[in-house]
């Protein structure tokens, strides 16, 4: 289920106008609920501008409590279990981030401009955030821990394993892919018992295949940097996560990976996130 901020369309202001016209009400009585009514509508603007504002999100029961999925937009997501908030890839030009709250963990993949915003991550820090990158966007982010493929880390509770993310066919030029082997990374994070897999920019790599167990999995599905849903459907296949989330996907058709996967068992779930 897809969550939103709730919606409050309650006519306060209405109400407020009709008691200047409303005779049988003695006078002393309007004036308190007119003064009570006041703060009302000023909290009722500000909680529906906030909820235009905020990006959707699913809950994911685990051992340790319901994981909120924030889906920010393009390839920025943000998780919160309790008090604990990590996010992964944060990006100013993604989504809006006035009302979101400020980070535990913040993980970044690559250092490609829309997946690593340094002035956004400065702003998202607080004491005792963690950060964690590949190498090459360790020299843009000050304080950043470098994490390798293979490597892996416990917060919190909470396990952290890095992966291989990477381009086989798709070129910026003969030679060089958009996305070079041993740049960048994805991320396994083991929440309360579920593995939630982000993976970065990649196409259907033979790590990604051979990964188990995955409950959650956000693929990347737009051309040419990452996959088609082709290559997207060919991973899910073989990895078969239980919850699909294609990201990343620019103009891609999303309908053509829900119909490739329609009798996979896989749940595909298409969440705004272009």
């Amino acid at each position: 289920m897809l969550y939103k901020t709730p919606d409050f369309k309650l006519d306060y202001i209405t109400l407020y106008l009709s008691l200047n016209n409303t005779s049988a009400m003695k006078n002393r009585n309007r004036s308190i609920i007119k003064k009570a009514i006041l703060p009302l509508i000023f909290v009722t603007m500000a909680v529906h501008g906030y909820s235009q504002d905020t990006p959707g999100f699913d809950k994911l029961a685990t051992s340790a409590g319901p994981l909120q999925m924030h889906f920010i937009g393009h390839g920025s997501l943000m998780f919160r279990l309790n008090d604990f908030v990590i996010y992964v890839d944060p990006v100013r030009s993604s989504g809006n981030y006035d009302f979101m709250p400020k980070a535990d963990l913040i993980l970044v993949t690559h250092q490609h401009g829309d997946h690593l915003d340094a002035k956004l991550i400065s702003d998202l820090k607080k004491t005792g955030t963690l950060v964690f990158c590949n190498q090459k966007s360790s020299a843009m982010i000050p304080g950043a821990m470098v994490m390798n493929a293979g490597d892996r880390q416990e917060i919190n509770n909470i396990v952290i394993q890095a992966v291989p993310a990477y381009n086989l066919v798709h070129e910026a030029s003969p030679g060089h892919p958009y996305h070079p082997k041993g740049e960048g990374l994805g991320y396994i994070l083991t929440i309360g018992g579920k593995k939630i897999y982000v993976a970065g920019d990649t196409e259907n790599i033979p790590e990604m295949k051979a990964l188990t167990n995955i409950d959650v999995a956000f693929l990347p599905m737009n051309l040419p940097y990452t996959m088609t849903p082709e290559m997207v459907a060919d991973a899910a296949k073989a990895f078969k996560p239980k919850i699909l989330y294609p990201y990343h996907t620019g103009d891609t058709d999303t309908s053509i990976i829900v119909n490739l996967l329609k009798d996979s068992g896989i749940e595909v779930r298409i969440r705004n996130l272009k």
